[in-house]
């Protein structure tokens, strides 16, 4: 649930801070009190487009804020932030964003900077925000698969995971087709530059880390004087005349004349006796080693030659040796690949005639089951649409295949094309839902079908912008108890004009704006049982609450906590 929001210098608001509770929360106000700047505030905040119009005039730039806490360890939220790298911590989402003077905006989710479509992302699994002209998920018949599919839950997503690991191969086959589809011209292109490069790599015969071994090798050539050296010294110091090894010897002889004494001086005896022995082999691999060092200027200059060539080839091929190796290897076989087009492309199409069958099953397979939740899925709507008295309605989940040139085409969510069907009167023909409805038949098509998909979709916070205009009666009574039931499985925020729709709330907010110092001051005020039958009242009546109004407002309160219970 949305449980605090922050808003600072925004439109005509300059600091205003709101606590909100679970259920239902009714904002009402005077027309231009800033009921709406609320909502655009918490649309901005999940991603909505905003612009330096919003920033109060005068200020340099607007500050939103809302902490938002989880109930479910499994929502939706927890999944997109670990995507991108935020971390949630006991189950609270803080969003902030701040637009600046320029129209720019530094967004943040927990404290970490995002963009503006991240933020979105994470905004769109807490928010879900209807008009009265409600233009977004279920009026745009782009989302009707979507909503079907989240309301079919695993009975859907099984099916559908079936399809979607066979469509993943499906559609690389394509990709390697579409490849081998592509302009003669452009192959023959490809082809020569790709020969070119593999003769280029062939004629420098290269051996497995060739490069590792010339670079050993030219470090010893380069260091030919300072090895002689050390190595010469090195001898001399163990094995001339008087040196090294002549007083360890000494050292050995005398020890050994007494080793017989102690153990402790027979210990000493064998070590200054291995020392000696092995200090004499290693003067004779010192004096291997002089003799075999031989000073090639030719082999170093072959060898930085060499080197010179690979690393060429190193900047057009790859890091290392074997980098090029795997480089020419592959388009050697891209080159057979061309070659032999005609060959590898037939058996790419068998291979995807093969593919597509398998694949028309399992769409099939998804589009049965489909079927089977949408028929459900019109029983409850049916029944939400005769609650709010269009009991002449039908609804209809209307299925087309997705096809191209009379055949099928196959996407990632199967074949299917779906879109929602309506007639509200009878003998009229069925129409999408889009171009169906108008003024308070869309407020209650939107809010019978959203009782039903908010069930589904695990949205924190919903909210009605004057979702009730149009209507009135007991269809506004209708829609007040709707509203409440929706608010039973999520949090409801609802900007409203009807009485009916106030009285069934469980926290009441009335917002007011007064001027001060020539500056216009929005202010939101928490409504007790007395205050809120005035609020009512008003509503009722108009500008004069009458006692008359006051008692008709009592009556609406206690019509909803029976509704209530």
């Amino acid at each position: 649930m949305l449980a605090e929001l922050t808003i600072k210098n925004f439109a005509i608001i300059e600091s205003l801070t709101i606590s909100f509770e679970k259920g239902l929360t009714v904002l009402t106000g005077e027309t231009g009190a800033g009921k709406s700047i609320i909502i655009d505030a918490i649309h901005l905040l999940a991603g909505g487009r905003g612009s330096s119009e919003f920033v109060r005039y005068g200020e340099k730039r607007a500050e939103l804020e809302g902490l938002f806490l989880l109930d479910d360890e499994k929502h939706t939220v927890y999944e997109k932030c670990e995507q991108f790298g935020i971390d949630i911590g006991d189950g609270m989402v803080v969003l902030r964003r701040d637009i600046s003077e320029t129209g720019k905006s530094i967004c943040r989710v927990n404290g970490k900077l995002v963009t503006i479509a991240i933020l979105r992302e994470v905004g769109q699994t807490l928010v879900d925000i209807h008009g009265q002209h409600d233009n977004q998920e279920l009026m745009n018949e782009e989302n009707h698969l979507a909503l079907l599919d989240q309301y079919g839950g695993n009975k859907i997503s099984s099916a559908k995971a079936v399809y979607m690991e066979l469509y993943e191969k499906y559609d690389q086959l394509k990709r390697k087709i579409n490849k081998f589809s592509q302009n003669e011209q452009e192959m023959a292109h490809r082809l020569d530059l790709i020969q070119f490069q593999l003769d280029e790599i062939e004629a420098a015969k290269l051996e497995p880390n060739e490069d590792e071994k010339l670079q050993i090798e030219k470090n010893e050539i380069s260091n030919y004087e300072k090895m002689y050296d050390a190595l010469k010294n090195s001898y001399n110091a163990l094995h001339g005349e008087g040196k090294g090894l002549d007083w360890i010897g000494l050292a050995m002889g005398q020890m050994e004349e007494i080793s017989s004494i102690n153990d402790t001086l027979k210990e000493i005896s064998e070590s200054v006796s291995n020392s000696y022995y092995q200090l004499e082999d290693l003067s004779y691999q010192l004096r291997n080693e002089l003799d075999s060092l031989e000073f090639d200027p030719e082999r170093l200059n072959f060898v930085e030659s060499r080197l010179n060539e690979i690393s060429h080839l190193k900047r057009k091929y790859g890091h290392s040796v074997e980098d090029i190796l795997i480089y020419a290897s592959k388009i050697e076989e891209e080159i057979e690949t061309i070659v032999n087009k005609d060959s590898h492309l037939n058996k790419l199409m068998n291979e995807l005639d093969s593919f597509e069958k398998d694949l028309l099953v399992e769409a099939n397979n998804l589009t049965n089951v489909r079927t089977k939740c949408a028929e459900t899925l019109t029983k409850e709507i049916l029944r939400e649409l005769k609650e709010l008295y269009m009991d002449k309605t039908v609804f209809k989940v209307h299925f087309s295949p997705d096809s191209e040139d009379g055949s099928i085409k196959f996407h990632a969510d199967g074949a299917d094309v779906i879109e929602f069907y309506l007639s509200t009167n009878p003998g009229e023909p069925l129409k999408s839902l889009s171009k169906t409805a108008s003024g308070g038949e869309l407020s209650r098509i939107m809010l019978a079908m959203k009782s039903i998909f908010s069930e589904h979709q695990g949205i924190t916070s919903i909210i009605f912008d004057e979702v009730d205009t149009g209507v009135s009666g007991r269809v506004a009574q209708s829609i007040a108890e709707k509203i409440y039931r929706v608010s039973v499985g999520s949090q409801v925020l609802c900007i409203t004009h009807l009485p009916q729709v106030a009285a069934m709330a469980d926290t009441h907010l009335y917002i007011s704006k007064s001027t001060n110092d020539g500056r216009t001051k929005t202010s939101v005020k928490p409504l007790g049982e007395e205050e809120k039958i005035r609020e009512i009242g008003r509503m009722i009546a108009g500008v004069e609450v009458t006692e008359l109004s006051r008692e008709h407002a009592k009556e609406l309160i206690a019509l909803a906590h029976s509704a209530k219970n």
